[in-house]
């Protein structure tokens, strides 16, 4: 092999090597540790075992509760989409000068922590919160209404976090559709309504695609904030994942559940991937 073809992989080797340190490496670990023995005495044995995995597959309660996580970053991602299309639709098509000041308050709240921005809905959905004080104060209701600590709650933080990443993932596919195919499209005699969904709509496509993948993948894998505004009946798999390694110190077991919750998002971006191509989603990052 001559030294020119040896060239890429001398320049690549530095985050190949990366890579593997800091991704490949530790899903090999936990995906070994899986197999490890959980003794009587609380202690885990290297072993080659199956016990951990049978225990998944068999419990319907681990089960329902990925389902549950899926339903519940469903749920997320088509608010997300409703919500954000139009607002993302909004900063690339108005006449505005001050589209970057938009752009920049959007993402204002990424600059509060995470956690304190979840616990702010206490404050907005608890029974002496800003909503239900409205409600009582206005006469709509008589008593306040609970919708803190049960799935509403989960579903409402999670939107508040996944929205701008959506509103942004469209925006950009939108903003690089040419303007003159729509104008094209009047031309021709299409109404406005129609010119979008012949034109614009499908070229937006990859943004919208690309910001649904992303909103469902982060919603399903989110721990804070069904930890936080998720009550006793509410079922997430990332909580059971930590139940199982902080609470009760059953390692393996928490390395199986860490094992389905990858290869299950990894199906759902295999599927994404077999009916809209990441390629597009590429493309329309680099126009």
């Amino acid at each position: 092999m001559s030294r020119t073809s040896l060239r890429p992989y001398l320049l690549l080797s530095p985050a190949l090597a990366s890579l593997a340190l800091l991704m490949v490496a530790p899903v090999l670990f936990v995906l070994v540790y899986s197999f490890w023995l959980r003794t009587a005495e609380g202690l885990d044995v290297p072993a080659f075992q199956f016990g951990n995995w049978v225990e998944f597959f068999t419990d319907k309660f681990y089960w329902l509760a990925l389902a549950s996580t899926f339903k519940t970053a469903f749920l997320t991602t088509f608010i997300c989409i409703v919500v954000g299309y139009p607002t993302a639709y909004f900063l690339a098509r108005a006449q505005i000068q001050n589209r970057s000041l938009l752009l920049l308050l959007m993402f204002l709240p990424f600059w509060v922590s995470y956690i304190i921005r979840t616990m702010s809905w206490i404050n907005v959905l608890g029974k002496n919160g800003f909503v239900n004080a409205i409600l009582v104060g206005s006469g709509l209701i008589d008593e306040p209404i609970r919708m803190l600590y049960n799935d509403f709650s989960v579903i409402m933080g999670l939107v508040y976090f996944m929205l701008p990443y959506m509103i942004i993932n469209v925006y950009v596919s939108l903003d690089g559709i040419d303007r003159n195919l729509e104008s094209a499209a009047r031309v021709l005699g299409c109404t406005p309504w129609q010119s979008f969904r012949e034109v614009t709509l499908p070229l937006s496509l990859p943004g919208l695609g690309a910001g649904s993948l992303l909103c469902f993948v982060l919603a399903a894998g989110s721990y804070v904030t069904p930890r936080l505004l998720g009550g006793t009946d509410t079922l997430f798999f990332p909580d059971l994942i930590y139940e199982a390694i902080i609470s009760q110190l059953n390692w393996p077991l928490g390395a199986v559940l860490s094992v389905v919750m990858l290869l299950a998002l990894a199906v759902v971006i295999a599927v994404y991937n077999r009916f809209m191509s990441l390629s597009d989603v590429y493309r329309s990052f680099a126009r």
